[in-house]
């Protein structure tokens, strides 16, 4: 199977900016869309950023202008560029993916367990 291991979150002052790292491990997998969702208390689930295979993004009006997806299929690692950040931007980041395992003929979306982002002075 695939795993999903998120890094790069912690404590930044609003304005700041940090950079998450997804990665995913496993053997006999290809990785279509990625994307990044976040969660913060109280809140559903929302997506932050997505990227295709071939790199095309989308963001909604949020976080426009200020996070980045960008990814390196050689190594099969999705980042996000946050920038500017805002207390509001506090919350769970989490990576997701469209796996396909090539062994099984089968597709499998795969989540991480989440990095925690927090935006306070």
């Amino acid at each position: 199977q695939v795993q999903l291991v998120e890094s790069g979150g912690g404590l930044v002052q609003p304005g700041g900016s940090l950079r998450l790292s997804c990665a995913a491990s496993g053997s006999s997998f290809s990785i279509s869309d990625m994307a990044w969702y976040r969660q913060a208390p109280g809140k559903e689930r929302e997506l932050v950023a997505h990227i295709t295979r071939v790199g095309t993004t989308n963001y909604p009006d949020s976080v426009k202008e200020r996070f980045t997806i960008s990814r390196d299929n050689a190594k099969n690692t999705v980042y996000l560029q946050m920038n500017s950040l805002k207390p509001e931007d506090t919350a769970g980041y989490y990576c997701n993916a469209d796996v396909f395992l090539s062994r099984f003929a089968r597709r499998l979306e795969v989540w991480g367990q989440g990095t925690l982002v927090t935006v306070s002075s």
